[in-house]
């Protein structure tokens, strides 16, 4: 059982639950608390170390967010990130003013490494900086131990005992150079974290919490075949056995071929001892989404479809008291749901549900997880390495690569090109380096020639990104000739398509699927 404890006080940044992430990798378990939360809960939790995230607001307009100063003198090491750090100072006798410009990206750091924050680094390196206000006057016991050619105080820390430090740049993101280096100093010279929160105990305590909640219940599970649902599949299994049945929806909008592959592994043939039944509902949700064209009324409608079917195989097998689905935590922080996040798209397992569900309750395993952390979950389930890491398909699968109206062609079209596109990866050797790899259809079309003859056909998007949590991500540099080879075999072998582009876009500003 975890003992120890790191809290991320949620400011509204849209980094936050990297933060998270960040301490996690560390072996040091995190939880994300709202601003909002009374102290008194967080004096409760004992946790041995408090980061405050970034935020969109100016700490000294009226309205900000903000946090009780009683927090800063529990003797907890606190460390303030951007508006944490701003916060903090505009709080504890520093002024907090606006820059005469902002700051905003990559940027030219010198650290003390003297300070234990720094301990160990590079004396200069680069940071990503995003704010438009400064810290203009440190309080009484505060020292800067960093700063860049526009910011005089770009990190501080305390001179008394209470180890409070700031920094205002983003540590969290993979842009800081050595952002990784400075939250585990943080951690374990600041706090002293045991480091002991590893995957093995996380399945431990959800099988036993599981068992606890279920009881003699019956379970009933959303499988799609994806890492998340397969992982969430195999827990519960270990955890109720025969109590659960697992309800494969195919709903007409997988990869090429991947309905006839997630039976195969899942049902009866498969090595797991599971209850599967596989349903084609693809024709119903082709009629619900015809005519639909906006993002967030495709993903509600195959979200509360996907709920739909799921109550009608629960009443074919009798009373069920669970549903369990695969939510995972970048599902929730995008949905708005996690802390004070600014809804970014809502999720099939999360922003989909429908008011009404005729189930007891809904069981989430790995809400708390980020992707990596899943595979982890699924090696130490015993789950096979090419399952565990099989390409990312959202729940909503090509409905959210599909840009406008949904159709069987329209399907049709993506599903071959994006075959093709992994096949060509996987040639090349680079199915295991690049994070997360696939085809869309843009609702784009345009003039082309293909023998002697003009066309008027589709273009297709590919998209590859490199990343470690999915919360941020650069487009993958993958080699010309490989893009070359695929764009010839999706024009010639690809009804319907006479153009093929990639998307270079970073997540920020982007997000790694197209809707």
């Amino acid at each position: 059982m975890k003992n120890e404890l790191m809290i991320v006080i949620d400011f509204g940044g849209q980094y936050n639950q990297l933060v998270a992430r960040r301490v996690r990798e560390n072996q040091v378990y995190c939880e994300i608390y709202s601003y909002k939360t009374d102290i008194e809960k967080i004096k409760a939790m004992h946790p041995k170390g408090i980061i405050l995230t970034g935020g969109p607001d100016s700490c000294y307009v009226e309205g900000a967010a903000t946090y009780s100063k009683e927090l800063f003198n529990l003797g907890i090491p606190v460390l303030g990130l951007c508006y944490g750090a701003q916060l903090m100072q505009h709080l504890l006798g520093g002024k907090v003013e606006r820059a005469d410009f902002r700051e905003y990206g990559k940027t030219d750091v010198h650290f003390d490494t003297t300070s234990p924050l720094f301990k160990d680094l590079k004396e200069n390196s680069v940071v990503w900086m995003s704010h438009f206000d400064y810290i203009s006057q440190l309080g009484p016991n505060f020292k800067s131990i960093a700063h860049s050619e526009n910011c005089p105080v770009a990190a501080f820390e305390s001179t008394d005992d209470r180890q409070l430090y700031g920094i205002q740049f983003h540590p969290e993101v993979l842009h800081t150079e050595q952002g990784t280096e400075m939250i585990r100093n943080f951690v374990v010279n600041v706090c002293h974290f045991s480091q002991d929160w590893i995957m093995a105990d996380f399945v431990d305590e959800q099988i036993k919490a599981i068992r606890e909640k279920v009881g003699n219940g019956k379970v009933l599970c959303a499988l799609s075949g994806g890492v998340d649902s397969s992982v969430a599949a195999v827990l519960l299994s270990k955890a109720v056995g025969k109590q659960l049945t697992c309800v494969f929806v195919d709903h007409g909008l997988l990869r090429k071929n991947e309905g006839d592959e997630v039976e195969a592994v899942f049902g009866p043939e498969g090595p797991y001892d599971l209850n599967f039944i596989r349903v084609d509902a693809a024709s119903r949700y082709f009629e619900k989404l015809k005519g639909v064209t906006e993002p967030e009324r495709k993903r509600k409608i195959i979200g509360e479809e996907f709920i739909r079917v799921f109550e009608e195989e629960a009443k074919k097998i009798g009373t069920v008291d669970f549903l369990v689905q695969g939510t995972i935590y970048p599902d929730v922080v995008e949905s708005g749901l996690g802390g004070e996040s600014a809804v970014i798209k809502s999720h099939h397992n999360v922003g989909g549900l429908p008011d009404y569900v005729d189930f007891k309750e809904i069981v989430e395993p790995l809400r708390n997880l980020f992707k990596d952390e899943v595979r982890k979950v699924g090696l130490e389930l015993g789950i096979p390495e090419y399952l565990v890491f099989r390409q990312p398909f959202p729940g909503p699968g090509l409905g959210i690569r599909i840009i406008g109206e949904v159709t069987p062609e329209k399907v049709r079209i993506v599903q071959d090109a994006d075959a093709i596109y992994r096949e060509e990866i996987a040639k090349a050797g680079l199915d295991r380096s690049i994070g997360q790899y696939f085809a869309a259809l843009t609702n784009m079309r345009s003039v082309g020639v293909m023998g002697d003859e003009r066309t008027y056909d589709y273009a297709i998007a590919l998209r590859a990104v490199n990343t470690i949590d999915f919360m941020t991500a650069e487009a993958a540099n993958i080699p010309f000739e490989v893009l070359s080879t695929v764009m010839s075999r999706i024009i010639n072998e690809v009804r319907g398509v006479n153009r093929v582009m990639y998307d270079i876009t970073s997540k920020p500003p982007g997000t790694i699927e197209f809707e």
